[in-house]
């Protein structure tokens, strides 16, 4: 009998009993999991830590592949023009969904972020925040913006143009009435590298990988980028809180799929994925990382991944934004 009609057959016959396709479906051989930045960023130790998992749920080996480059869009390129049978799966930060509203049309070979790539569940989250070297002696944004006032075009650290830092840092200049000149990097540790040795003296970051800096006081934490207070530092205020407004960018990691992958793999990609997010253990991994988990069904993080495509188009369109 075709293997085809023989699985269909089981879950039909499956189903009388309450099993659910998803809960039937297994990989057929190992899987790949593409990470679309270097090695070690939040984005990596994600994929790392849901390769641990997977396989005592999934019945086979996860493997990890690191493909960085182009702001994500070589490693989603490779994602999305994988067989669509739920053995390839992509983790990619938000720049991702940035990278074609700031690149020649020529360097995204093609990809649709939207059309070619499904969002399986939204992993977690690393709030966004401005740091500075503390020989500035600022501790608050009013402090920030009067040290900027008198210091006209000081510059500001971040992973790269066309990067969530980037615009962050953008929409402060505008929100502020301040000027900062961009400083990029390529990527967020040498961007905190060289602020903590006081090369630049600001700089717009991750939280994701940094967190001893600022225990040390390396760094000094002015503000979170985002509409809420962050758990990881709760006693450090959003620009909101001190009257800053329309400057709130965040960072988030979604599971990616190729299109076309069937809806009974995706569910349960999503449950197994779902359940190894709410461990303790793993939560409390990421916290130390300066991650905080997430989760969720697929059509939120289809939801989430289109509203900021197109919030993020707005704001490069805004201030003529330009990758590298």
């Amino acid at each position: 009998m075709h293997l085809g009609k023989l699985f269909s057959g089981l879950i039909v016959a499956l189903s009388a009993f309450g099993v659910s396709e998803a809960q039937v479906w297994q990989p057929a051989k190992p899987i790949k999991i593409i990470v679309t930045v270097p090695p070690g960023s939040s984005t990596d130790i994600l994929a790392r830590l849901l390769a641990e998992r997977l396989p005592g749920s999934l019945g086979q080996s996860v493997v990890v592949e690191n493909r960085p480059g182009a702001s994500g869009i070589i490693g989603a390129t490779a994602v999305a023009r994988s067989v669509p049978d739920g053995t390839t799966l992509g983790v990619a930060p938000s720049t991702l969904f940035i990278a074609p509203h700031v690149l020649p049309k020529d360097a995204t070979s093609g990809l649709n972020v939207l059309r070619d790539l499904v969002p399986v569940v939204r992993l977690a989250s690393t709030p966004l925040l401005i740091l500075v070297h503390p020989s500035i002696e600022v501790k608050t944004p009013a402090e920030l913006i009067a040290y900027l006032k008198r210091n006209p075009g000081s510059g500001y650290a971040t992973s790269g143009n066309g990067s969530p830092m980037h615009i962050a840092g953008e929409m402060f200049k505008k929100a502020t009435g301040t000027d900062m000149t961009h400083i990029p990097y390529k990527g967020v540790m040498p961007a905190v590298m060289d602020t903590v040795a006081g090369q630049v003296k600001i700089t717009f970051t991750a939280l994701g990988g940094i967190g001893s800096f600022i225990s040390t006081g390396k760094l000094v934490p002015i503000a979170v980028i985002e509409d809420k207070r962050t758990d990881l530092l709760p006693n450090i205020p959003t620009l909101r809180e001190s009257g800053i407004r329309d400057v709130e960018v965040s960072v988030s990691f979604p599971l990616l799929v190729p299109a076309g992958t069937p809806p009974h793999i995706v569910q349960r990609l999503n449950q197994e994925v779902n359940a190894i997010l709410r461990s303790p253990e793993l939560r409390d991994r990421l916290r130390n990382a300066g991650v905080e988990a997430a989760g969720g069904s697929s059509d939120e993080a289809a939801r989430d991944v289109r509203d900021e495509f197109l919030r993020y188009g707005k704001i490069v369109a805004e201030f003529g934004i330009k990758g590298e």
